[in-house]
């Protein structure tokens, strides 16, 4: 199988994932072999090529929101037949035996493995994956169009539920890239009010498009205070931000995996009033079933941009430089001349 693997981490203006040839894996006797069909592209892959998350395995084949078609089962597997469709997100695996597993979060497990960073992921031709952490999928979306929920969508949705927004609430967005722009159409069907901060106008454009009250920049004041916020961008200072501008008794909650520092907060001026702040470590597999069900009865329709496997690294860069607008996906089509054999 073809596929682009990381075997060295670099900025990614040096195109450091490497279009290979390798064999296709062997499921074991609980999981799943996935004909890729689909794959998306997110900032968690942009830190793992990039070097802001270290390598738990390499070299590695990134990628963690994939769509794809079930070739082959291992002898355990009874819950899907062949041929038929699913998704695979970030959550790998998990022991199911930690104390955080006992408790039902099972997305906190001390022994979790992700896609695309402990396990080769979906920017390729084939995957494996554990039967039990694969993803039945609703029908009516083609495979480009569910790719960015698989974790744009469930993280974002995992944040919008810790952000604790209520119907005919104000809820403020950070950020409008993937995750944002699948969650606005969730919080709006909810019968939420949504503002908008971005720094690219293009995103902006996008977010009153989707039905944003109103989208602006942060040295911009909107027309209403929010009571709750979720930051999508993967920038610390943000916080300070959204901490300032929410109501009293508000949350603001963070959807990234990776942040630049937060700067220094003050209680008087960030925390004061009962606010809280709340962090995404990754979303569990009941956080993906409710996605995909709120997402198809909405329905969300994603806006996507899609590249050939071949040109993983490029639009890793557009997505550093936030000129995808809405979400990239990946699909295995066009071939480099040069395939090197691993």
């Amino acid at each position: 199988m073809k596929a682009m693997l990381l075997s060295r981490q670099a900025p990614v203006e040096e195109a450091p994932l490497e279009l290979v040839e390798m064999a296709v894996p062997e499921p074991r006797e609980d999981e799943i072999l996935i004909r890729i069909l689909t794959c998306g592209i997110c900032h968690t892959d942009l830190h793992t090529v990039e070097g802001d998350l270290p390598l738990h395995k390499s070299p590695v084949i990134p990628g963690h929101q994939i769509v794809g078609v079930v070739e082959k089962r291992g002898a355990r597997v009874e819950s899907l037949g062949l041929g038929e469709r699913v998704g695979v997100a970030w959550l790998h695996w998990t022991c199911g035996k930690c104390r955080y597993c006992l408790r039902g979060d099972e997305n906190l497990c001390e022994n979790a493995r992700f896609t695309g960073w402990d396990a080769d992921g979906g920017y390729a031709e084939f995957a494996v994956v554990p039967a039990h952490f694969s993803y039945p999928l609703p029908e009516g979306l083609s495979a480009v169009e569910v790719a960015p929920l698989l974790c744009a969508g469930i993280v974002g949705f995992r944040a919008l539920k810790l952000s604790e927004v209520l119907p005919g609430e104000t809820l403020a967005m950070y950020g409008f890239g993937a995750s944002a722009h699948v969650n606005i159409q969730i919080a709006l069907g909810r019968g939420c009010r949504v503002i908008v901060f971005s720094r690219s106008a293009e995103h902006r454009r996008l977010a009153r498009d989707l039905g944003a009250t109103w989208a602006g920049t942060i040295e911009e004041k909107p027309p209403l205070r929010p009571e709750r916020a979720v930051i999508f961008a993967p920038a610390g200072p943000l916080v300070r931000h959204a901490l300032e501008l929410v109501d009293k008794g508000g949350t603001v909650a963070l959807a990234s995996i990776h942040m630049t520092p937060v700067p220094e907060l003050n209680y008087e001026t960030h925390l004061y009033n009962e606010k809280r702040l709340r962090s995404v470590t990754a979303a569990t597999r009941q956080d993906g079933v409710e996605l995909l069900r709120e997402a198809a009865a909405v329905p969300v329709r994603t806006r996507t941009e899609v590249f050939s496997l071949t040109d993983a690294n490029r639009a890793l860069w557009l997505l550093k430089e936030s000129k995808i607008n809405g979400a990239g996906v990946l699909e295995p089509g066009s071939q480099s001349p040069t395939v090197k054999d691993r």
